[in-house]
């Protein structure tokens, strides 16, 4: 099961373009905040471009959908890489000025929102929808290696050859997505649905998704799940500041462990191919758990036996999220659904970060993480109600635990 996508040769070709594009684009990334602080020394700075590539998501993403649905996604996706690695390219006649940063941050995010939606659905066109599940966590586990092999390799050229080199790499990566792209058998990619005429906007795609309530709980558990429960950059700095009493070191372990866990995450789910209502709850149910127990952490490496299964869960979290917006919405509807999903993502981020900021200052780091982790319960169990309503049956059908009555419906 879990490697059943890759007996699909032009799922092989789109892995491996992946892979290396994620690492490109984690270079980029490290390699841009280095240029921002060098030139300015200010850390509010990189939070203007984070929110300028941001930006064009939360207010196009809408349209971005609407466009993915319509347009083939093979030769878009071909067209938005090569535009990805222009600007890459751009970014290394370095002039000291910010506003051509700015600039690329801008056009990268406005891109993004037309190229998240039509990604997935051209991944979804890959395999077949029995595979898309452990698809898409084979899809997790490349983005989590991918991210270490770009920061590790990225973090050494730095120094090394300056940001330069880091911008260069990432175009070169685009241009292997693209011949990846050029070599698929355009004749195993299946054709998914075109909307039909009248049927292509963005209100009828709020028309469709306020007809899915169950599509619309499962955005709500994204976005509290994923506003207090997902920043743990900022609630693992603020526990090694603070009551674990740790320095550098201690948060390089942690941030090792979380990806390994993320990677573990990805693999299990790939493994089992498990992509139900009940798992999702139960595991946004159980990493909620683990958070709160997290804030009562005595040290690092208690802290760290706690963060492994959290990040493991909240990699099949999103995974079976994006599994059950994909499976269960038309597919001419799929890349709107995708879109939103993508707002959402965006929104709780946006919202979650300062929050959860705000929580580490005015109640300490433990009282942040048993606040935010006994929210996040909450929210789970509700979900689950919710959900329990809306197919008609009992709550212990779809939270295990609360019952023997299983229940692995889809969505």
């Amino acid at each position: 099961m879990m490697f059943a996508p890759l007996r699909e040769r032009n799922y092989r070709l789109w892995a491996a373009a992946d892979l290396v594009s994620v690492a490109g684009t984690w270079m980029q990334v490290l390699g841009l905040n280095w240029l921002v602080l060098t030139a300015t020394g200010s850390a509010a700075t990189m939070g203007v471009v984070v929110m300028l590539q941001a930006l064009p998501v939360l207010l196009l993403g809408g349209w971005g959908g609407a466009l993915a649905d319509r347009l083939p996604a093979r030769p878009t996706l071909i067209a938005f890489q090569a535009l990805r690695a222009l600007l890459a390219l751009t970014l290394i006649a370095d002039t000291g000025r910010l506003w051509p940063v700015y600039a690329i941050a801008l056009a990268s995010g406005t891109i993004s929102a037309v190229e998240g939606p039509c990604l997935g659905r051209f991944g979804s066109a890959l395999v077949p929808p029995s595979a898309l599940g452990s698809a898409l966590a084979l899809g997790s586990v490349l983005s989590s290696a991918g991210r270490i092999v770009g920061m590790s390799v990225g973090g050494v050229l730095v120094g090394i050859t300056g940001p330069g080199s880091l911008f260069a790499i990432n175009a070169a990566t685009y241009v292997a997505v693209i011949v990846a792209l050029v070599l698929m058998r355009t004749e195993k990619i299946r054709t998914l649905a075109a909307p039909p005429p009248g049927e292509g906007g963005v209100r009828a795609g709020l028309r469709y998704l306020a007809g899915r309530p169950t599509i619309l709980v499962i955005l709500a558990l994204s976005f509290v799940l994923g506003s207090l429960g997902r920043n743990y950059q900022v609630t693992m700095a603020a526990m090694v500041t603070g009551p674990l009493h740790g320095g550098p070191a201690a948060y390089g372990l942690l941030s090792t462990v979380f990806a390994v866990g993320a990677v573990a995450g990805g693999l299990l789910l790939a493994g089992t191919g498990r992509s139900t209502l009940r798992v999702l709850l139960a595991t946004g149910l159980t990493i909620s758990l683990l958070q709160l127990c997290a804030g009562f952490a005595p040290n690092i490496l208690g802290f760290a036996a706690l963060i492994l299964p959290i990040a493991a869960g909240a990699v099949i979290l999103d995974t079976i999220i994006a599994t059950r917006v994909q499976l269960d919405t038309r597919e001419e509807m799929r890349g709107r659904m995708l879109a939103t999903l993508g707002v959402v993502s965006s929104l709780s981020g946006i919202v979650g970060a300062p929050l959860i900021g705000w929580l580490c200052d005015a109640a300490g780091a433990r009282g942040a993480l048993v606040l935010a982790g006994a929210v996040t319960s909450l929210a789970a169990v509700g979900g689950g109600y919710a959900l329990a309503r809306l197919k008609g049956r009992s709550l212990s059908a779809v939270l295990p635990g609360w019952g023997r009555r299983l229940a692995d419906q889809p969505a």
